[in-house]
């Protein structure tokens, strides 16, 4: 070929390649969804879901670099009302992080032995209460019922397969009632709330934060707490083991945002309780009784050996009613690799964590009674509408308070003080308190506050009476 006409294909060549170039289409970025089941209802798993998914706190940690470089990180979030569906989700693996109460989260491992696929792991704790309140047990509020005895061939809704249906049963059995001694039928919170205001069931059990919820709303009492089977409760996040395996630095990214969300509700829990409460639907002085200081349930991942050992017993309780056939390996399903990296990350000593079980406490100087809050336990709290919550050194003092801002005619939102038994943190106006006794003590239970007024020669008396004759002292 002569050279000008080797030129002229030679530049033809280079024009045809640079034209395709321009044409090509851009490579395309591989995604990556990841499934999430959460509870956003459930007060004490916020922390591992709504509160991370509103303020995106996982994106802020997801990894951006080596093998993640140019990888598209979707994250599916699905909201459910109980742990069941979790499980279901996750077993099709449309889900591949899900948070759950203690028996659906032990369900869960033992549902997944037998997969082939991939098994789920423990990685996290979400909240937890050590004595085991949380969930509870109402009747209306005009019930003749006061204990789980007066049930006796009652008509009894629960969510099948929830925490608070492990807690029913674990009950069951520690007072050696038969299997028949409720009519126990299976009702989703929702269901369950409509037909105890309505009256159609005798009574309704059911987990955080509906044990609470409902009495607040004015149409129901609680006539039995988690607390009384004497078991730690507690929600968790399990994770698909083959995600895990194959993105470990996506599952400590997500406990480091149970982390951040767990920093955030303790840096303002007025805040976090109304923003909750705006995410979720649940009442902010619910959420406030749960998640603030004293509150009912302890934010913290650690998983710790309490837990753990409530999770066995939890194993026995299904295997007794045959609900798990078989055995489970607790120990086999806990993985604290992930969090205890997320700690060590933050520069924080995990075993240190691992074995406290301190919650943050109400603290201040009472403005009422004019001294500090040394007793955290024994202390109120008065959430003014439209205003702040102010600590108080005692019930008394803040039942007094309360009486005072009533009589300036100040609204007020609710007020708190803490079972003198047990030390929950109770609605005041929902407790029962014994008089006459060295000091005003509020109860949870009516059996409990007979018990102590018969040791003390105090008198059982209502809110309004206890309020009439609260001191500042």
């Amino acid at each position: 070929m002569p050279p000008l006409r080797i030129l002229r294909a030679a530049v033809s060549a280079v024009a045809l390649a640079a034209a395709s170039a321009a044409v090509a289409p851009p490579a395309v970025a591989e995604t990556l969804t990841i499934g999430i089941g959460t509870q956003d209802t459930t007060t004490n798993t916020v922390t591992t879901g709504v509160v991370i998914r509103q303020l995106g706190l996982l994106e802020k940690r997801l990894p951006k670099d080596g093998k993640y470089a140019g990888l598209d990180i979707k994250l599916d979030w699905q909201n459910f009302t109980s742990g069941p569906p979790v499980t279901n989700g996750m077993m099709a693996d449309k889900l591949q992080f899900g948070g759950m109460g203690d028996y659906p989260l032990v369900v869960n491992g033992y549902t997944f032995q037998n997969n082939n696929e991939s098994k789920s792991a423990l990685i996290a704790v979400a909240g937890y209460n050590i004595y085991g309140s949380g969930n509870g047990v109402v009747v209306h509020s005009d019930s003749p019922y006061f204990a789980l005895e007066d049930l006796k061939g009652k008509v009894v809704s629960v969510p099948f397969g929830s925490a608070a249906h492990g807690m029913l049963l674990k009950a069951m059995q520690d007072a050696k009632m038969p299997r028949d001694f409720f009519q126990l039928v299976s009702q989703s919170p929702e269901v369950g709330t409509t037909n105890l205001k309505e009256k159609k069931i005798d009574a309704h059990a059911d987990f955080v934060p509906f044990a609470e919820l409902l009495p607040f709303r004015g149409f129901a009492r609680k006539i039995f707490d988690g607390v009384q089977t004497n078991l730690p409760t507690w929600h968790g996040v399990v994770v698909r083991t083959d995600f895990a395996e194959k993105y470990p630095e996506i599952v400590e990214a997500y406990v480091q945002a149970v982390m951040d969300a767990n920093e955030w509700v303790r840096a303002d829990p007025k805040r976090a309780a109304e923003k909750i409460s705006e995410w979720t639907g649940t009442d902010k002085e619910v959420v406030y009784i749960f998640l603030g200081p004293g509150g009912i349930m302890t934010l913290d991942p650690t998983i710790k050996a309490p837990l753990i050992d409530a999770a066995k017993e939890d194993v026995k309780v299904l295997q007794n009613l045959d609900r798990i056939k078989g055995a489970f390996d607790v120990d086999g399903w806990v993985r604290d690799g992930f969090v205890r990296a997320a700690y060590k990350a933050r520069g924080l000593d995990y075993d240190a964590a691992k074995a406290a079980t301190d919650n943050y406490e109400v603290k201040g100087q009472d403005p009422f009674c004019k001294k500090p809050i040394t007793e955290p336990r024994k202390a109120g709290e008065i959430w003014v509408k439209d205003g702040d919550i102010t600590p108080y050194a005692s019930a008394s003092c803040a039942l007094a308070a309360l009486r005072d801002l009533k009589a300036k005619g100040a609204a007020v939102n609710v007020a708190y003080v803490f079972d003198a038994a047990r030390g929950i943190k109770l609605f005041a106006d929902k407790a029962f308190y014994v008089t006459g006794a060295a000091e005003l003590a509020p109860f949870m239970l009516k059996q409990d506050a007979e018990a102590y007024a018969a040791k003390s020669g105090g008198k059982v008396v209502p809110f309004e009476e206890a309020l009439a004759s609260a001191t500042a002292g």
